[in-house]
Order: C-alpha cells, then structure tokens, then sequence
C-alpha cells in the first residue's frame, strides 16, 4: 500500500503526511458502479483516489439525478470534504465509474491535518477550486449549451476518464446522466453517427 500511495502523492504530500496515511488509510478495490457514498448519509471516510475514477451526481427531488463532475487518481472530493469537515450529510451520489482503488481517510484527520500540514491544507483548497470549476462548467453547459453539444462534452470526457475510445454504456444511463430522456439521447447518438462523429455499436460507442 505504500507504494501505491507514493506513486499519486508524494509530490502533494511531505514525508510525515505520507507516514499517517499509510498508518490510518484503509486501503479499498471496488468494482465498476459501487455506490461509496448515497445522499442522506452520514460521511465517516473520505476516499484519495489511487486508480480508476469515480462520478459526482446531484439528485432533485423526482428522483432523476445529474452527472456533476468525474474524479480521477490523484483526486479528491471537495463536496466530501465540506460535509466531513461541516459534520453535515451528504447531498451528492459517488459511483464508481471503473474499477477503482481508495485510501479511505477516517473524517476525524480532516481538521486536524488542514492545521498540521501545509500540503494538506493546499490539497483541499486545490481540490475546493477544481471542483468549482467543473460544478461552474457543468452549470454553464446547461444553461449554454444545445444538447447534443453537452451529449458529445460527456462522451469526450468518458473517453478520458477511461482511457479509451470505446464507451460502455447504454442510452439510458447517458440519459440518466445528463438528466434527459432516452429517447432524446438515442435520437442525437444517432445524429452523431450520420455525422460520423460516433459509431453506434450493439453494447458500446465508440467515438471516432
């Protein structure tokens, strides 16, 4: 485990900082669409993501949900830290978008590592500004953005979060994504594909 955390945080974190993680994290491997954290709950640990990466959806009160933003290694959940740090309950869903591997931080460290180490404290302020700006380009996509330009902004962005051109995923579950209809997904997938942006296959997309 010391190693897998030195390979993503030993240009963020001094030598101490890097000590107490290995001595108190609790190394976790979930697979693909494991739900870490639900809305209403309580958050007793704070995930530092080491491999794979992980979704950020905010629900209304009908049920559906929005897809906020994507973590990936070396990243950090900012909404979690302001419901650790705050003792508040959690208003967000995290699903593990790909088999992924966790440090799980108890919250108790949270507060007192922002005062005892300085490379924390820039971490979580680091990790507040970024998640910031991805809630405000989410929020910009909605109010700006047609939605088959926001459909092609999430297939880019799932292309990099895995690494590869083709997407698993059904029309539905994009749908769900960016708080929409099947329908209306499956209508500009396949506007995409006449333009030859994407190729439609029986299980995946692929984006060309």
């Amino acid at each position: 485990m010391i190693q897998k955390i030195s390979d993503n945080y030993t240009t963020l974190f001094e030598e101490d900082l890097l000590k107490e993680i290995d001595l108190i994290g609790i190394y976790k491997e979930v697979s693909e669409g494991f739900e870490l954290i639900k809305p209403g709950n309580y958050i007793k640990f704070m995930p530092l993501i080491i491999r794979g990466a992980i979704k950020i959806l905010r629900g209304d009160n009908d049920g559906d949900e929005l897809l906020l933003y994507f973590l990936e290694k070396g990243d950090t959940c900012a909404m979690t830290l302001s419901c650790c740090l705050g003792h508040h309950k959690s208003e967000i869903k995290a699903i593990t978008e790909t088999d992924t591997e966790l440090i799980m931080i108890p919250v108790e460290k949270m507060e007192e590592w922002t005062t005892k180490y300085k490379s924390w404290r820039s971490f979580v302020f680091d990790s507040y500004h970024k998640r910031l700006i991805e809630a405000i380009e989410t929020i910009d996509s909605i109010a700006f953005l047609k939605m088959d330009d926001r459909l092609l902004k999430y297939l880019r962005d799932k292309t990099k979060i895995n690494n590869s051109k083709i997407i698993n995923t059904t029309h539905q579950q994009i749908a769900y994504d960016l708080h929409t209809s099947r329908v209306v997904i499956s209508r500009l997938l396949k506007k995409l594909e006449n333009n030859t942006i994407v190729k439609l296959n029986r299980n995946n997309i692929e984006l060309l």
